[in-house]
Parts: structure tokens; C-alpha cells; sequence
């Protein structure tokens, strides 16, 4: 019996059927929705606590097996490709809502509840949770990659609302990181090293979560814009201004072609910004965008479109959900290649219009949407694998991205972190900080179990 045969076995006799080997299986667990190759585990196993995570940690430690957690597969760079192997850590069977304070405002989950599962908890509380990376992720793995995504320009990112976590480390160690105080300065801060680390350095079972009023008043608004610079302008004096803008998204007039077509809408085809602000009372929404059209109108703007209705913000924010699909679905039986960066708010209208003039001369369609609030956008390319030199000028154009952003004191990614596909680029941002980042995963993973592969580049290559 090979080492993998006995470890499968000895993982059988904890978990039951609740291990598999199936190819079909497997297959599902090779891979999210990155345009990396796929690469299957050895196995898959589906815990439903952290005490059979940790059992299960303690196994693969014990036979020198890679760990790869997985949640909904919904990641962008490779993060659950298992490249060395080993066994995949599916958590989307521990969903419990483990503690809700509504008093603290406060809720401790499993990590395999997702975003949605905690919505249905959340529905007659009078909370909420505004984290919306856009797919259904689970929190587990919301937290892992350090998500963010619409709303992050008003409540922040992921790292942000995580009060806490429950962490299995290489050996089988279990860990609790952090309290439910809202500060606190004693020891360091292993909750946000954790938070981002991507499944490197443990993986998270349970998270605390800080939570939020829901708003009384909500509206929603779509600016047209006769240039991406005036658009940009627009959401530089908005936050100038200290307006509590609860979404800012801009989208190129290429993807929302794409999204027309997909979703049946009929917006204008130019440069566009799309707001939602929240409020205690209608007069406070309608005060904030009232202010923000003024601003819109100086910068040239054209009829503003503005909607209170929950049926109607739900179609807008759908549809600007969907790009993903939509772009995925304009060109049948290409792939995509999805990438983001994120800069300074005053760089976000020049790296735009500088990745654009790229892309145009490249001979690539690349197109735009992002959390302009925050200076982040991501680009959607389409390319055929079989097309040696489409491919190559696609790696060119997202390379010159990354550079650019690092140029304008950006990082090359705000949002989709950095798997496979962005560690590379991690010398160039961190510098001699990405040593201290390695002497960090050396002490928690000696043997390089968990996730390897992924975040830190290798040493040896240049």
C-alpha cells in the first residue's frame, strides 16, 4: 500500500463516505473559475467540523500530504488548483450559525456558509452583512482571500469585519484568533495575518464578523459619462467630499455592451457610474445624491437615472453581477482571463485611460468594470489556449497592468489575490518584506503542506 492508499484509508475510517476519490469529483476540486490548468487532488474529504478538520490535518501532517482548502470554487487566480497534489478540504458542509448578538452586533459562522446563507439568517434581524464580492462565496473563503467587492468604498473589505477566527494549523493545531471586542491591543494581530493568507498558513473553519444596521432608505442612480477622465473626476470629488456613497462602479462603454446583450438591458453604451447611497431617512439618500448628480452634471453628465425601488436596484446590481457570465458568454468556446489592480483614487482615471490605449494597440478587446470608490478595477480578456500568440499577447498586456500599477503606487491586485497567477509580481510590491512573509509561513508550515504553490514565488527563480 503506497502512502497516499494508507492516508485515504486512514481518512476513511474518520469520515466515511464523506471521502471520495472519484474522478468527477476530483475533476470539480481542480479547479475554480481561473483560466489557470486544472490540477486534481489526490482526494476530497468533507468535514463538518473543525474538530474532523483538524483530524484531518493531523492525518495528512503525520503522511507529509498537501491540504488545499476549498469553499464554492469561485476564485480567479488558481488559489484551489492542488499543483502538488494531495488532499482538497471542502468546508461548504459546515454552515452553522454558531452565535448571533444583535446587541453587539456580531455573528460567528461556520466557514461554509456563504454570503447568501448568512443573508437568510440576517432577513428579520434588522442586520446585515454588506461584504458583496459579487459570487456567492463562502465567509470562510471571503476571508481567506481578503474579499471586498461593491460596497467596500462605504464598509470596507473583509479584513476590515473580521472580528475573529478559528483557525486548524499544518500539525492539527487548533487556534483562536482575536475576541468580539471592537479594539483591543494586546499581542499580535494573527487575525489579519490570517485574513488574505489564501490557505497558506492554516485553514479557517469558523469566522466572527462584524455586522450593520440595515438602512432605512436605499436609492440607486446610472451616470453616463462622455469620458472614462470625467467619470474618474466625478469619483474623486465624491470621496473628496466625504459623501457616504455606499457603491461606486464604473463600467467602460465596451463591457457594458456585453452586458447589454447578456442581460437584455438597454443602458447606454458610453462610460458610466453607478451609484447606491443608504441612509437613516429618505431625505438623508436624497440629500447625498443630489449632491453627487451636481457633481456628475459638472463633469458632463447626462441624464442621471434614479430609482428607489427595491426591484429596480435589484436589476441594476444583477446585471452589473453578471459581467462575469456576460463576458464568459460573448465569445463561445474562448476562455477567460480575469485580472484586477488597484490604485491610488487620483491614479484610477490615468492607469485607465493608460491600460485602455494598451489594450486598443494590442489588438485586445479588454473590458472594464470596477469598484472606482476605491480605485479598483478588473478587466475580463477573452482568449482562445490554442492561439500561441493570442495568449502571448495577452500575458504581455496583463503584465504591463501589474507594472503600471505598481508605477502609480498601486498593487497588482485589490480584490482576487494572488494564487498562481499574481506571484510574480510580489517581489516587485513587497520587496524585502516578502522574506519576512516566507520566514512567516516557515514557522507555521515547515514541511510547505498547506496550499503550496500558491502566494510566494520560489526564491531560486528570478
Amino acid at each position: 500500500m503506497t502512502g497516499m492508499q494508507a492516508l485515504i484509508e486512514a481518512l476513511r475510517a474518520q469520515l466515511g463516505d464523506r471521502v471520495s476519490t472519484t474522478d468527477a469529483v476530483r475533476d470539480h476540486h481542480s479547479h475554480a473559475e481561473s483560466w489557470h490548468d486544472p490540477a486534481r487532488p489526490d482526494a476530497v474529504v468533507f468535514p463538518l467540523s473543525t474538530d474532523e478538520v483538524a483530524a484531518v490535518a493531523r492525518l495528512c501532517h503525520a503522511h507529509r500530504v498537501p491540504m488545499i482548502p476549498f469553499g464554492m470554487g469561485s476564485g480567479m487566480e488558481g488559489h484551489v488548483n492542488a499543483v502538488r497534489g494531495g488532499v482538497s478540504i471542502d468546508t461548504t458542509r459546515m454552515t452553522r450559525l454558531l452565535r448571533l448578538s444583535t446587541d453587539d452586533l456580531d455573528v460567528t459562522v461556520e466557514a461554509g456558509l456563504t454570503r447568501k446563507g448568512l443573508e437568510q439568517h440576517l432577513r428579520n434581524t434588522g442586520l446585515m452583512f454588506p461584504i458583496d464580492p459579487g459570487a456567492d462565496a463562502t465567509l470562510g473563503g471571503m476571508a481567506a482571500t481578503r474579499a471586498s467587492g461593491t460596497t467596500a468604498v462605504r464598509y470596507g473589505t473583509m479584513r476590515d469585519n473580521v472580528l475573529g477566527l478559528t483557525v486548524v494549523l499544518a500539525d492539527g493545531r487548533v487556534i483562536r484568533t482575536g475576541t468580539r471586542a471592537r479594539k483591543s491591543s494586546s499581542g499580535y494581530d494573527l487575525t489579519r495575518l490570517f485574513v488574505g493568507s489564501e490557505g497558506t498558513l492554516g485553514i479557517i473553519t469558523e469566522v466572527t464578523l462584524r455586522l450593520f444596521g440595515r438602512p432605512e432608505a436605499v436609492a440607486t442612480a446610472m451616470c453616463p459619462f462622455p469620458s472614462l477622465e470625467a467619470a474618474a473626476q466625478t469619483v474623486i470629488q465624491t470621496i473628496q467630499l466625504g459623501i457616504p456613497v455606499a457603491r461606486i462602479e464604473i463600467i467602460d462603454a465596451v463591457q457594458l455592451a456585453i452586458v447589454n446583450r447578456f442581460s437584455k438591458t438597454a443602458y447606454p453604451e458610453v462610460p458610466t457610474l453607478f451609484f447606491e447611497f443608504h441612509g437613516t431617512s429618505r431625505a438623508s439618500v436624497d440629500e447625498q445624491a443630489e449632491a453627487v448628480q451636481e457633481l456628475a452634471r459638472e463633469h458632463g453628465a447626462t441624464a442621471c437615472a434614479w430609482t428607489a425601488t427595491p426591484e429596480d436596484r435589484a436589476r441594476l446590481w444583477q446585471a452589473r453581477h453578471d459581467v462575469y457570465y456576460a463576458t464568459v458568454a460573448s465569445r463561445p468556446g474562448a476562455r477567460a482571463l480575469t485580472t484586477d489592480v488597484c490604485v491610488p483614487i487620483s491614479q484610477l482615471a490615468p492607469c485607465i485611460v493608460e491600460t485602455q490605449a494598451d489594450a486598443d494597440a494590442s489588438g485586445l478587446v479588454a473590458p472594464l468594470v470596477g469598484h472606482a470608490g476605491d480605485g479598483n478595477f478588473h478587466l475580463i480578456l477573452m482568449l482562445d489556449p490554442g492561439d500561441a500568440a493570442e495568449v502571448a499577447r495577452v500575458a504581455a498586456f496583463t503584465e504591463r497592468l501589474v507594472h503600471r500599477a505598481l508605477r502609480m503606487g498601486g498593487t497588482c491586485s485589490g480584490e482576487h489575490g494572488v494564487g498562481l497567477g499574481k506571484m510574480k509580481y510580489l517581489k516587485a510590491e513587497h520587496g524585502e518584506a516578502l522574506d519576512v512573509m516566507r520566514t512567516i509561513k516557515q514557522a507555521l508550515d515547515p514541511d510547505d503542506l498547506m496550499n503550496p504553490g500558491k502566494m510566494l514565488p520560489d526564491p531560486s527563480v528570478p
